[in-house]
Parts: structure tokens; C-alpha cells; sequence
């Protein structure tokens, strides 16, 4: 639990004299004060803010809130009371400066009460942050993989987003992924009112996983869904159906306590107290440190007026989960309300009788009745134990009634201190059954009457019995019986998915059947349902919570299904055997050659090229595939068996006359180029791009230099004869060659 400066923490005072010398409290105290708060010293604390309020002519509201704060947290409850009417008298009190007191006993329940590890320990207790004070119980808890992301509880009507995560329907409707946070696709989110999206737009079901749920959580699916129903229904404010949609989910549900609970608030909305309370009593006794049992029963006490019980039950949800926040502002509210409400509007109205307002403020005492206390004298030492002696006071606290002297009047100070003192008596007998607090009290006969009303006295046996015998943690392993693997194949190979992908319309494929299907038509294999907008994206992401099942339950034939994919993968990546080959133009080395694939054999041949991780593939004319050593096809595309060709070297002499024939037929070719007319320029550098510069060394590439390629896809050659050339295994050759073709188009070219 955070510590610090209170929400009336007061800033050092200017100055470093004593109070006495400057009027006010020493700056250089305050803060020792606030250091030793800080460090868990309450009582050191509490002693000096004690000491300088003792030297001022009149208190400070400030300083009376900030050391009932540290009496608060020292354990020493009645004195904080008294410290905190000081702070009343001097101004309304409101519910947030009670903060400390409402943790203070509620940690103080925790920890003598509940006997649960400080907070933070590690211990179990209520949820870690505000709103999980709410979570299920462990014993309801499905397995973690078919726990819904957002609201924690069996999987209902999952449906898998275009991210790859799994939710419920209800779940996934609103908005973004409770796993990864991506939004979900607009065609997912586009509604048709405001209200409601179109039954189109709407998630489907995932065939598979629905299927495997119903299989493997019978009942638990069956009561998952009439609870989705209920809430349904209570969405809409139809509570009556509500509740009979819960009453049936608690028929058939293996584990009771989170529907019990929810029926309760459904009793509480329908003002029907009575029962909300029987449902919180049993969840209470049965899970007494699950935090939602006394949300409920706070609740159901609140309606029922018996606000001293609903305070008890709102600390012990503090005590359980210190962090939910909600549940310390209901007691802060309470006990503002209980403690302090005399001095509500006492400037505008002293002369007011306070008879009026005994039915509020004779407090009841039931509500922490039932706590372990400690003993006067054990208390007294523990808190004499805290006291730190690092330096001496220079002032000494006076009594009490000096310290907390206030107000403008003393006809209103006269009259708040003998109300204050009269419901001291009754603030005393509520202390004395808080842990931890030395004052014993007798209860007054007409408050040991109010505990007893119209608590029930029988709790049903039926539900008691349903909550006792579900303590554990429902098993995460699924019999080997109910796991058959023929739950998770592919419709479209008939094995094992591999990397499954499910479609918007909820069935699930293999990613590789699925593209290939897309390929030829963009539709659902199974249902035919249009999936061109599925299709554009062409990010298919996993289905996670399908492929985590199968790594789980089905280990060894997923071992086979890998193998026999990485085995087509490593033939597919041979690039001397099956090559595939793109029957379509010419293309030259280094040159790009813009592609329209469309057809769905170059689809996959594409496709398979990237994954394999080659991104490689042949090019040919379509001349019976000559040149090629022999070929065939696969899945409806071509392949090869090839060679690679390479230029062959030369030196000496040899060397320097192609050096300079290179040179030659460079300046030749730039002629050539610059000679052209403009609009054909720019139509060849448009299509092929600028021509490459001269390299320094003619044979620095294998196939080459870039320029004479460039050369070669430019010049007004047929197919057959820019083949012939490409088919050269000599530099000087198709250097001779290219010269020739020069001198031919420049003769040719119209004057």
C-alpha cells in the first residue's frame, strides 16, 4: 500500500523558528514529521505534529488531519477520532481525508482478522488492481488457454479477430484486441446503427474451437452461455429474465460462487435485499477471502439500511485487494457519515438541535463485532515499541481538550465538544470490537438488538454444499480421451493444420491451403462467403489459441506434420533441380523485368519462391522451353532441371584487346542512345531506367558488365536474336555482336 503525505499533508512552513517564536508550526519538525510518515514511524509522527500543535494560539485543520492520519496508522484508533473531530470542528470533514483511517483498518483486518501476509508479500488475498476485486475465483477459473482475454471466463462463442487472438463474442464486439490491443479491421467494426453493428459485420464463430468447447466443457458451455444470456438481458435492464438465465446457468455449472454472486447483484438491482444478502452469506462463508462475496453483501446491507455491516464488508474488500479503490471511497463515505455528522453546516446553523439527529448517529456496533481484538495492555506495547528517539521534543504535548480548542466561537466550540463527547460513548463501543484497538466497551442492550435483524439464520444447503465441494483450481489438462486429431485437420490437405488461419466467416485452414485457394477465387472453400476484403489485406495472421492446443495435445503428430512440410520446403529451394520457371519474356541479368502475375499457378510459384527464402526463379520464352535440360511441372506451373552459365576469362593480351574493344563499343552504344529522339528516350528510360555507367573492369561480373544487358533489352532485336546473344558464353563475342547490331540501327535510322 502507497505511503505517504495525506491528502492534507502540509507544505513546511516558511521560516525555521520554533512554533512559539513565529507563530506558526517549525518548518524543519514538519518535515521530520513527514519523513518519519513516510518511513513508518506514525508514532514518532504523530508525537511531533502532536508537540507543534500544542504551541499554536489556535490549530491548524492541516496539522489536526495530518497526526489523526499518523494516529491512524499507529493503530491507535480512538485518539485518531478524537483527532480527526478536532479537524471537524474546524471545517466539514470529507470522505477522501479519511483515507488513512478506512486503510488503516482495513489492514488491521487483514491482518488479525483474515490472518493474510502484509500487502505486497506475495500472500493470497483479493485481486492485484482496482476492478479484480470483481475477477472469478479460482476454483471458476476455466484453463488458461481457454480463458477469455478480456473478461477472464470460459471462452462463449469464441470468435478469432484479424490478429489472431480468441474471444467471446460479447467480448470481442466493442472494440480492440484484449491481447495485443490492435484495433480490429473496419469491415469488423462498421455499424449499421448506432447501436448495433450489422449481422454482417458482426464476428463469427470459430467453427473448430466452438466445436472443441462444446466437446471437452459440456456443462460448462452450456452454463457459460446462459450466463452470457443473463448478462445479456441485464444489459437491457430486463432483470426478471436475467435472473432466470442465471438460476438455469446454476443448475448445470460445475462451479456455483461467481453466478451466485452475479445473482446477487441482480437481487440487489431489483431491490430484493433479502435474497441478495442469503447469496452474499454463502459466498462469505464458503470463500471468505474472495473480495466479490463482500461486495455483494456490502451492497445487499447498504439497501437493507445497516450501514454499520455494509462499512465492515467494504473494509474487508480493501483488506482483501488494498488497491481497489472504489471500495475505499463506499467506506470513506460511511464512516465521514457515521463518525462526523454533526458538524455538517455548523457555521450556518449552532443554534440547530442536535436531537434531531440521534437516529444517525447512535451508532451500531455490529458491524466489526465479529473481529479478533487484542488486549489493552499488548496494544500499549506494540505501540510504545515504535517509538523513535532520535532527537528530544522541545515542547511537550498538553492534553487533549487544549489541543483540539477550535472554531471561531466559543458558543459553537461549547456546543460541538458536549456532542462530540456524548457520541464519543458510541464510538467507543464501535472501536472496542476493532482489531487492534484498547477500548472495551459493553454493548447497550438496544445495540445488541440491531445485530440480529433480518440476517437469515439458515443458509441453503443446496448452495453450500455446490460451493464447498468446487475449493480447487479447475484442472488445465483435458483427458487424452476427449483429444482426437481429427478435431484439428484441414478441410482442404486432410492433415494436420499447419499454421492455422481462420477466415472472418470462422472457418479454419491451413495458411498455405488457404492462399492457394484465394489464388484461384475469393471465397470461403467451405461456405463460399465472399472474402475479397480478407484477401486484400494479405496479412493472415495464426489462429494462436489453435495452434497452441495442437502443440500441447497433439506433439507428435505435429513433429510429423513439420517434418513433412520442411521436407517439400527443401525441395522447393533446390535451385539446379525443379526450378520453376516463369514461361512469359526475355529478361536479362541485372536488368528489371516488371511482371503482372496474375494467373494462380505464378501466384504460388511467387509465393513459394519467397518463403523457401531463394527468391529466385527462371525465365523463358515460350519456345518449348529450349535450353533447359529437361522439365516438368508442379502444381500447375513449370519446372526445370538447368545449368548456370558463365562467362569465360581471359588474360594478357587477350585482356587489353577486350579492355579496349569494351571502351569501344561503350562510347558506341552512348552515341547510339544520345542520338534517339526525345520522346523515345524517355519512353525507354521509363520502362528500364537510366543506363548503367562503365565499369572499370569488364569481367568484375560473372554474366558481365550491367550496361551491355541494358543494352541488349533496349535495342530493337527480335526475342530469337537477343537469345542467341544471351546465350554467349564469350565477353568479346557479344561485344562483337552488340557492335554489329549498332552499326546495322544506325544505318537504318531514317535522316
Amino acid at each position: 500500500m502507497e505511503l505517504g503525505p495525506g491528502p492534507c499533508a502540509l507544505p513546511p512552513a516558511a521560516g525555521t523558528g520554533s512554533a512559539t517564536a513565529a507563530g506558526g508550526p517549525c518548518a524543519e519538525m514538519l518535515q521530520v514529521a513527514e519523513e518519519a510518515f513516510r518511513g513508518g514511524n506514525f508514532e514518532l509522527a504523530a508525537e511531533i505534529y502532536g508537540s507543534e500543535l500544542a504551541g499554536l494560539p489556535q490549530p491548524e485543520r492541516g496539522l489536526c488531519l495530518r497526526r489523526a492520519d499518523a494516529l491512524a496508522r499507529a493503530g491507535r484508533m480512538a485518539e485518531a477520532l478524537d483527532a480527526y473531530g478536532a479537524a471537524a470542528r474546524l471545517g466539514q470533514l470529507r470522505p477522501e481525508e479519511l483515507r488513512e483511517l478506512a486503510e488503516s483498518f482495513a489492514l488491521s483486518i487483514r491482518d488479525k482478522e483474515l490472518h493474510l501476509p502484509p500487502w505486497g508479500s506475495g500472500g493470497t488475498g483479493g485481486g492485484g488492481a482496482e476492478g479484480e476485486g470483481l475477477g472469478d475465483p479460482a476454483c471458476c477459473r476455466p484453463p488458461e488457454l481457454f480463458a477469455c482475454p478480456l473478461c477472464r471466463r470460459l471462452l462463449c462463442e469464441p470468435v478469432t479477430l484479424h490478429c489472431g487472438h480468441t474471444h467471446c463474442r460479447r467480448c470481442a464486439e466493442p472494440g480492440d484486441c484484449g491481447r495485443c490491443h490492435r484495433p480490429r479491421r473496419p469491415a469488423e467494426t462498421t455499424p449499421t446503427t448506432a447501436s448495433s453493428p450489422s449481422p454482417a459485420s458482426r464476428p463469427r464463430v470459430n467453427v473448430v474451437l466452438g466445436n472443441l468447447l462444446h466437446k471437452w466443457f459440456a456443462a460448462e458451455s452450456r452454463a457459460r452461455r446462459l450466463r452470457a444470456e443473463g448478462d445479456a438481458l441485464r444489459e437491457r435492464q430486463e432483470l426478471p429474465a436475467a435472473l432466470e438465465k442465471y438460476n438455469q446457468a446454476l443448475e448445470m455449472a460445475p462451479c456455483k460462487c461467481s453466478l451466485i454472486a452475479q445473482r446477487a447483484e441482480v437481487c440487489t438491482l431489483m431491490k430484493n435485499y433479502q435474497q441478495a444478502l442469503h447469496d452474499a452469506d454463502v459466498l462469505c462463508r464458503n470463500k471468505p477471502n474472495w473480495p466479490a462475496g463482500h461486495y455483494v453483501k456490502a451492497k445487499a446491507l447498504s439497501g437493507l439500511e445497516r450501514t454499520e455491516e455494509a462499512l465492515k464488508e467494504f473494509l474487508y474488500c480493501v483488506a482483501l485487494n488494498p488497491e481497489w479503490s472504489s471500495m475505499k471511497k463506499e467506506a470513506q463515505k460511511i464512516m465521514c457519515e457515521m463518525f462526523f455528522p454533526a458538524f455538517e453546516n455548523v457555521h450556518d446553523s449552532l443554534t440547530a438541535p442536535f436531537s434531531s439527529r440521534t437516529s444517525h448517529t447512535r451508532l451500531k456496533p455490529a458491524f466489526l463485532s465479529s473481529i479478533n481484538t487484542q488486549s489493552a495492555a499488548e496494544d500499549s506495547c506494540v505501540a510504545g515499541s515504535s517509538k523513535d528517539t532520535v532527537f528530544r521534543l522541545t515542547k511537550t504535548p498538553s492534553q487533549e481538550s487544549d489541543v483540539f480548542r477550535s472554531t471561531d466561537s466559543p458558543v459553537s466550540h461549547h456546543v460541538l465538544d458536549l456532542y462530540f463527547e456524548d457520541n464519543k460513548k458510541s464510538l467507543g463501543a464501535i472501536l472496542s470490537s476493532l482489531p487492534g484497538v484498547g477500548l472495551k466497551r459493553k454493548l447497550s442492550s438496544d445495540m445488541r438488538d440491531l445485530q440480529s435483524l433480518d440476517v437469515p439464520n439458515k443458509i441453503s444447503k443446496k448452495d453450500a454444499d455446490a460451493l464447498s465441494e468446487n475449493t480447487t483450481v479447475t484442472s488445465s489438462e483435458i483427458p487424452t480421451t476427449l483429444v482426437d486429431a481429427s478435431d484439428f485437420e484441414c478441410s482442404l490437405c486432410m492433415r494436420l493444420f499447419y499454421e492455422p488461419v481462420t477466415t472472418p466467416c470462422g472457418h479454419t485452414f491451413c495458411l498455405k491451403c488457404l492462399e492457394r485457394c484465394l489464388d484461384h477465387n475469393p471465397h470461403c472453400p467451405l461456405c463460399k462467403e465472399k472474402l475479397s476484403e480478407f484477401l486484400a489485406s494479405r496479412t493472415y495472421k495464426k489462429t494462436v489459441l489453435t495452434e497452441e492446443l495442437i502443440v500441447r495435445y497433439l506433439p507428435e503428430e505435429l513433429s510429423e506434420r513439420k517434418k513433412v512440410y520442411e521436407e517439400e520446403i527443401k525441395e522447393l529451394s533446390n535451385l539446379n533441380k525443379d526450378v520453376p520457371i516463369f514461361v512469359c519474356t526475355m529478361a536479362f541479368p541485372t536488368i528489371p523485368c516488371p511482371l503482372h502475375v496474375f494467373e494462380p499457378r505464378y501466384r504460388l510459384m511467387i509465393r513459394r519462391c519467397m518463403e523457401t527464402g531463394t527468391k529466385q526463379f527462371g525465365m523463358c520464352l515460350a519456345d518449348e522451353l529450349k535450353g533447359v535440360l529437361s522439365h516438368g511441372q508442379r502444381d500447375g506451373y513449370n519446372t526445370a532441371n538447368i545449368e548456370y552459365l558463365e562467362d569465360k576469362k581471359v588474360e594478357g593480351p587477350e585482356y587489353e584487346e577486350l579492355v579496349r574493344l569494351h571502351d569501344s563499343v561503350y562510347d558506341q552504344a552512348v552515341a547510339w542512345f544520345t542520338s534517339l529522339k526525345d520522346n523515345m528516350k524517355v519512353q525507354i528510360l521509363n520502362h528500364f531506367g537510366s543506363m548503367p555507367g562503365k565499369e572499370p573492369e569488364p569481367q568484375s561480373n560473372p554474366s558481365g558488365p550491367a550496361w551491355y544487358w541494358w543494352l541488349l533489352a533496349v535495342l530493337p532485336l527480335e526475342n530469337r536474336a537477343q537469345l542467341a546473344i544471351l546465350a554467349m558464353t564469350s565477353l568479346k563475342d557479344r561485344l562483337i555482336a552488340i557492335r554489329r547490331v549498332l552499326i546495322f540501327v544506325t544505318r537504318k535510322r531514317p535522316r
